[in-house]
């Protein structure tokens, strides 16, 4: 499968936000009056600690994701015309005799 320039932009740049927005998140969560009682940490604090590592460790894979498609499509000819399909091989071949 090819995926275009673009996309791996967009999926680079996905992860790159998951990264900017999250952390701010998890701070505002750790401040939060309900996220400790007494010392202790709260279901409130844990359900958001979960919720927070999913995001990223995700966002982490759609950014690994998308710098791997930026690399194959610098590496690959034709990869951002239409058609690509057909540049790097991929599809039904010609039946052999």
């Amino acid at each position: 499968m090819v995926i275009s320039r673009r996309w791996a932009v967009f999926l680079t740049a996905v992860g790159v936000w998951t990264w900017v927005i999250w952390p701010r998140f998890a701070l505002a969560i750790y401040r939060d009056d309900r996220s400790f009682a007494d010392g202790t940490p709260t279901s409130f604090l844990w359900v958001h600690a979960v919720l927070i590592a999913a995001s990223l460790a995700i966002g982490t894979t759609v950014g690994m994701l998308g710098v791997r498609a930026w690399r194959a499509a610098r590496r690959t000819p034709g990869a951002n015309r239409r058609g690509a399909e057909e540049s790097v091989g991929v599809g039904a071949s010609p039946p052999e005799d």
